[in-house]
């Protein structure tokens, strides 16, 4: 994948081109939650994008694919994208026995 680099006006450039969509949270989680469902083996992006629930565009998914790998809840290797975060287990036993508002 390459590397993203905001400019003073925040956007985000590759190669000298703009991107003009960025994805919303839905679509976010959307990819989020598909990925750490299938996070058994790696897979390829165009299996992922024809097994996703709504279809995404492949410059958008891209960029959410970065967003993952940078925040270390995905990698990336010549097999494909794999799923690889798992929630805390310190951060489980707290949210057990609070109360929702």
């Amino acid at each position: 994948m390459q590397s993203i680099k905001l400019t003073k006006t925040e956007m985000i450039e590759k190669k000298n081109k703009q991107i003009l969509r960025y994805p919303n949270l839905n679509t976010v989680l959307m990819v989020e939650e598909f990925l750490e469902k299938h996070k058994d083996l790696p897979m390829q992006i165009s299996e992922i994008k024809e097994k996703l629930p709504r279809q995404v565009m492949h410059q958008t998914l891209k960029l959410i694919f970065e967003y993952l790998w940078k925040s270390g809840k995905i990698i990336y290797g010549p097999r494909g994208i794999q799923w690889i975060y798992s929630h805390p287990e310190h951060l489980k036993k707290m949210l057990k026995g609070s109360l929702e508002v």
